[in-house]
């Protein structure tokens, strides 16, 4: 099978496009069935192959440079593309619409690249026979191992418009989630941030103005006064640069230790441990992995494939680490419930009971799905509680921040008034 490059006009823009077929008749019969009138369809020689050039010259090769430079920044689409992407194609399958026909549609929709460009060459592939799963399959970057789990499974069962229909329900619920959290831990990192940028604003340009005031007045200085005069000296100097560079030096490192195993395992334990923010990250873990296990498995996916798909979106190492401990006790002939009681505190108890009943009464899924519903609320009503707690910390202590600085400025002033009196 050769390669063509065929460009069109679309938009009023030119487009090129890089497709497969048998020969010249076939390509073109391919892209008049997408609704493509190609203007020019050339044939790629072995030898543009094999270099990446349709038409070999220095000019071409740096296009295609460019072009490679720009894809390495293309942004993947987050939960929420994906679960727009699933809802919408869902619709149009239940409509009876063709699916190369939708994915078409929806990747003329696409404003990420990356995405449009995964779906057409998604179209493409189906178009020649191959299943939507297998061709989602080529895209790692686009489509995650949830998706292609349950459009897998949609597939197999003859129900792919119900299946992309829960697929968009559990994204949308996992991207509330996520959304929740960020709020809830991005809130005081933001005000703590702009308290330490007013800080840094007063010490190194308004005490400075206040010190040469003190100097005029040739007066004994308090020390809190003295300290901050000092402080500010300090500051002004290469000694800032230093700890800037300090702190990027450290988040490096951090971030260079976090990325490996036991690192990423030493910080998440410590997180699940931190008053407030730890109970909130176990609930919402806990809310993730009920989810999508209830949904892989209702959707016909086996139970160890669910469970290793929910490890590699639990979000937090330990908790990774607990569910695939559990499903090698699981190949053993544990159940679920009492395998997870076996990883220690990982889970709460009352989620790990409600479990139990399900696995009893054969009504595990339905379980699942009303523990998901349970702690997603608990998550919401502790993201009100930590911000309404937070909210006048943050207050007092941008006001402190302030205070204590306009305290330095006047106090010697007081000092002076005294003297005149």
């Amino acid at each position: 099978m050769a390669s063509f490059i065929a460009t069109y006009t679309a938009r009023g823009k030119e487009q090129t496009l890089t497709l497969r077929a048998n020969d010249v008749t076939a390509a073109r019969r391919r892209l008049r069935r997408r609704g493509i009138r190609p203007t020019t369809l050339v044939k790629q020689s072995k030898e543009a192959v094999r270099t990446g050039a349709a038409s070999g010259g220095l000019a071409n090769l740096q296009s295609l440079s460019k072009l490679n430079i720009g894809r390495y920044f293309e942004a993947a689409p987050d939960v929420k593309d994906r679960a727009l992407f699933a809802s919408k194609l869902s619709a149009l399958v239940d409509a009876g619409v063709p699916i190369v026909r939708g994915i078409d549609l929806m990747a003329k929709q696409q404003k990420k690249p990356l995405f449009r460009r995964a779906l057409e060459q998604v179209s493409l592939v189906v178009n020649e026979g191959g299943s939507l799963g297998e061709a989602f399959r080529q895209w790692p970057k686009v489509f995650d191992r949830l998706t292609l789990a349950m459009v897998e499974a949609g597939e197999a069962g003859g129900v792919l418009d119900e299946t992309l229909a829960r697929l968009s329900k559990l994204l949308e619920e996992n991207a509330r989630i996520q959304n929740q959290i960020k709020g809830a831990l991005g809130y005081p990192t933001t005000v703590f941030g702009l308290a330490v940028l007013v800080f840094l604003g007063m010490t190194m340009f308004v005490i400075p103005t206040f010190g040469e005031i003190f100097d005029s007045l040739d007066a004994e200085l308090p020390a809190f006064t003295q300290f901050m005069l000092d402080l500010s000296a300090l500051l002004r100097s290469a000694f800032l640069v230093v700890i800037i560079g300090l702190l990027i030096l450290a988040a490096a490192l951090f971030r260079g230790y976090y990325n490996t195993p036991h690192g990423k395992r030493v910080v998440d334990r410590i997180v699940l441990k931190l008053p407030l923010f730890g109970d909130l990250i176990q609930k919402a873990a806990t809310a993730q992995f009920c989810r999508i296990f209830s949904a892989l498995t209702r959707a016909g996916v086996p139970i160890l494939y669910s469970l290793e798909i929910a490890a590699d979106t639990a979000g937090n190492a330990i908790i990774s680490d607990a569910i695939l401990s559990s499903r090698e006790m699981i190949q053993e002939g544990v159940l679920l419930s009492r395998a997870l009681v076996e990883q220690g505190q990982v889970f709460p108890e009352m989620a790990l009971g409600m479990l139990g009943i399900g696995e009893e009464t054969g009504e595990m899924d339905a379980m699942l799905s009303k523990v998901a519903d349970f702690y997603e609320d608990e998550v919401s009503a502790a993201v009100k509680l930590l911000t309404s707690m937070l909210e006048p910390a943050m207050i007092v202590l941008v006001g402190g921040i302030v205070g204590a600085l306009l305290l330095s400025m006047y106090l010697p002033m007081f000092a002076v008034f005294n003297e005149i009196g």
